[in-house]
């Protein structure tokens, strides 16, 4: 199931938190659900609310400008769309370009998404020095992306990005 988009009580994407996570702030009054998924509902002792896919803060939040999106493994799996950087298959890894023992960093441009097969047939060398090409070069997501592969969507699919936002109220 994917995550739950939490927008600033101005209307501006936050970031993406579990449905658990998503349901505690509702019950907590401190977000209203924006957006439900139609046919599915939490249901729990003299309680049934939809599954929210879009909730919004009571309270306004300051966040800092971010001008780059955090590195993770899940973040690079999902830039990757689970697709060895080297073979295509279904990965399930994350492997380092250069390898960290040989100063690689976890870092958006010296990782990518590799099966386990090809993750151990590399080892601790370089692409080059194992015989290996990249199928794709790893690249820097920017925040705006990393929120939306968060989301599980793809660059086409930011027209539904759009779609869960809702639009405020006309003053």
């Amino acid at each position: 199931m994917r995550n739950t988009l939490v927008l600033n009580a101005s209307y501006e994407p936050m970031s993406t938190v579990s449905l658990q996570r998503a349901v505690v702030l509702v019950l907590q009054e401190k977000a209203v659900v924006e957006q439900a998924h139609p046919l599915r509902m939490v249901r729990a002792t003299g309680l049934a609310i939809p599954v929210p896919r879009v909730i919004r803060l009571r309270r306004y939040v300051r966040v800092p400008f971010r001008q780059r999106a955090p590195w993770s493994r899940r973040g690079v799996l999902a830039r990757d769309q689970h697709l060895c950087a080297y073979c295509g298959r279904r990965a399930t890894t994350v492997d380092h370009v250069q390898p960290k023992s040989r100063g690689g960093a976890d870092s958006w441009l010296n990782t990518v998404a590799a099966c386990a097969a090809d993750n151990q047939r590399k080892a601790d060398r370089t692409p080059e020095q194992a015989g290996m090409l990249l199928l794709r070069r790893p690249f820097e997501p920017t925040p705006e992306a990393s929120l939306m592969l968060a989301l599980g969507l793809r660059a086409a699919d930011a027209g539904e990005l759009a779609a869960w936002l809702p639009q405020p109220a006309a003053a």
